[in-house]
């Protein structure tokens, strides 16, 4: 297990919770991710739901089985979200892990 990403995304986790983006009773997103009625961050009702419930989970056990994809886009996808239209100066931190963590990903699998 790669303890650098494992903290990174204990950090995006804690940034989440810290700016109000958790949800304490989430729905269940990995059922229709499973079974292909969800197939990306678009088809999930927001942004910050996929990524509790479908990024930090698959990630977490991308980390654990040493199994990374050769890239990563979730800060690509956080800036879309947060800086495109308009600015959400509360998620600036939150979208700065993730682009961390995109790079971390782009490092190890170098």
């Amino acid at each position: 297990m790669d303890s650098e990403l494992t903290d990174k995304l204990d950090e995006i986790e804690a940034e989440l919770r810290r700016i109000g983006y958790w949800s304490e009773n989430p729905p269940d997103l990995q059922a229709q991710y499973a079974g292909g009625s969800a197939r990306s961050y678009l088809d999930a009702p927001t942004f910050e739901l996929w990524l509790q419930t479908i990024f930090l989970p698959h990630a977490r056990q991308a980390v654990a089985t040493a199994s990374l994809p050769t890239d990563s886009h979730v800060g690509t996808m956080a800036l879309r979200q947060y800086d495109y239209h308009s600015s959400v100066p509360e998620a600036h931190s939150l979208v700065e892990l993730l682009l961390e963590f995109d790079e971390m990903v782009r490092n190890k699998t170098r």
